[in-house]
């Protein structure tokens, strides 16, 4: 069962984060292997989770220039980002995947290890609606081989985000 502080905590900011708000989340570690195609596959193989509740956390841009303006996008693992859905979330006609560089400048994570919480600049964020059929998902914690098992809402009230049907096959 969850708990809510971790003596063994990794000390990331999305654990600092749920740390400081006292909610409930179980952490899950994994050794990744730098061959791993999907971060999240992995994950979800190697902790012996079914991929639907294993979420990744992708960053679109909302600007012209493809880095004005960022917006985050959760969805299950084994599943992608529809991006005229996320649009669609987020009242704009268009928005394209983010630079990797830039996401991870903005975020303070590397790329594959993108946590939804304790981002350095946080972002719009939208969690396929998916994840309200669950009683807890799974999301980075901030590094490759750290997962944060939560509750959507409240992964929800952390990041300010709306539910939107936003993954497609």
């Amino acid at each position: 069962m969850a708990t809510k502080k971790h003596a063994h905590s990794t000390g990331t900011p999305a654990t600092v984060l749920l740390d400081r708000e006292s909610l409930p989340y179980k952490l899950h570690t994994y050794v990744h292997a730098p061959s791993a195609s999907s971060y999240g596959l992995e994950a979800a193989e190697l902790l012996g989770i079914e991929p639907s509740k294993v979420f990744k956390t992708l960053l679109v841009a909302t600007g012209e220039t493809g880095a004005a303006a960022l917006a985050v996008g959760i969805v299950p693992v084994d599943r992608s980002l529809d991006l005229k859905s996320m649009a669609a979330a987020l009242g704009l006609k268009k928005v394209v995947m983010a630079d990797p560089a830039v996401a991870e400048r903005r975020t303070g994570y590397v790329r594959g290890g993108i946590s939804p919480l304790g981002q350095r600049n946080p972002s719009r964020t939208v969690i396929d609606d998916s994840a309200m059929d669950l009683r807890r998902i799974y999301v980075s914690g901030g590094h490759r081989g750290l997962e944060i098992e939560l509750a959507p809402a409240d992964l929800q009230r952390l990041t300010g985000a709306q539910f939107a049907p936003i993954a497609s096959r």
